[in-house]
């Protein structure tokens, strides 16, 4: 079934956004891309990877933090560096036994298709980190989105396995798929794989049911203007063991990374470049069907600049928080604001 971004634009309650770093911050002017947690204790934590840009060496990955009731975000502490090759990607979690899980990216060649996922815990609330381990050792396999945790307690990561090795096409082979772990064995199992039409990359993934789950990935290709540019939908009926072949959606996609949360009260949340060319707009879009139409939408970021790579939470008080880069990837936003700020009579 098909997901249409359809209905007009809402225009309602404020959304407060705030700069959180810039290119003056002393990480590298190079800030992209954010991830976002809510702490068991009320904390917000930051997390995104910088240094002097996307391909050069030497990049680190940083953590922030923000106390709970407190307006201040602390000064970017390294949380992931590599003494050989560059990182990337990280993706801040924590899981429901209290453990914090960040998972980040280590390139070892010239292109991200050479890539491979580590992984550092906390036990502490993302005050002290353990040593790094490989999370998957297959060439190409990335992270970018969020876990989810599944009716049955297990966790399911999304990743995907990167192909072309080239910096500007990504390979139309591209696959999302997922690892699952078993917090009772320390066990990972892998899904299967979904492919797009021009490949499937980043997935974002929401339960729907105990056994029905959906996901929306990036498309693959180059940049620029096309006729391919649209995100691509999976569906899985069996809690995300298998998945079906991606299909096009009639939402655009220009490329770029996208994000979906489950709301509290089981609407979906859709996050999304609203363009087949640019990534402006940053348009946020709600269904409240399973993901079958998104009757409800409203940009939190245009203009002339680039609004990249948001990735969603609603916090345990019911507010959505949105992190995204813009200016060139060397600014971090935070938008926060309430399911009535986008779903609403237009």
């Amino acid at each position: 079934m098909v997901a249409l971004a359809a209905g007009a634009l809402h225009a309602g309650e404020p959304i407060d956004t705030e700069q959180v770093f810039g290119p003056e911050t002393p990480t590298g002017r190079y800030k992209h891309p954010s991830a976002i947690t809510e702490l068991a204790n009320g904390d917000l934590f930051l997390a995104w990877y910088g240094g002097d840009g996307e391909y050069k060496p030497g990049t680190a990955v940083y953590g922030s933090r923000r106390a709970a009731h407190v307006d201040k975000w602390s000064a970017p502490a390294v949380l992931a560096r590599d003494p050989f090759y560059s990182v990337g990607n990280p993706v801040v979690w924590q899981a429901p036994d209290g453990v914090v899980w960040l998972w980040y990216v280590i390139r070892p060649g010239a292109t991200w298709s050479t890539s491979r996922i580590a992984v550092k815990i906390s036990t502490d609330g993302a005050k002290t980190w353990s040593d790094s381990s490989v999370a998957n050792f297959e060439e190409g396999t990335m992270v970018r989105g969020k876990p989810i945790v599944l009716a049955e307690g297990d966790y399911l990561l999304p990743v995907w396995k990167e192909t072309g090795f080239d910096p500007e096409v990504v390979g139309a082979d591209t696959a999302s798929f997922f690892m699952r772990y078993n917090p009772q064995t320390k066990a990972w199992t892998e899904s299967t794989r979904i492919h797009g039409p021009v490949g499937a990359l980043q997935p974002a993934v929401a339960a729907l049911s105990a056994s029905d789950l959906v996901t929306y990935c990036r498309r693959g290709g180059g940049y620029g203007a096309g006729s391919k540019g649209f995100i691509v939908r999976s569906e899985s009926h069996d809690g995300g063991k298998t998945w079906a072949p991606g299909k096009e959606t009639e939402i655009p996609n220009p490329n770029a990374a996208i994000d979906l949360v489950r709301l509290h009260n089981g609407h979906l949340l859709l996050v999304y470049n609203d363009s087949m060319t640019n990534r402006t707009p940053l348009t946020v879009a709600l269904s409240t069907d399973g993901g079958k139409t998104y009757s409800q939408k409203r940009n939190i970021a245009e203009g002339r600049n680039d609004f990249a790579y948001p990735y969603a939470i609603q916090t345990r008080d019911g507010k959505i928080h949105v992190v995204f880069t813009s200016s060139g990837r060397t600014v971090i936003n935070h938008a926060t604001f309430e399911e009535s700020a986008i779903f609403g009579q237009p």
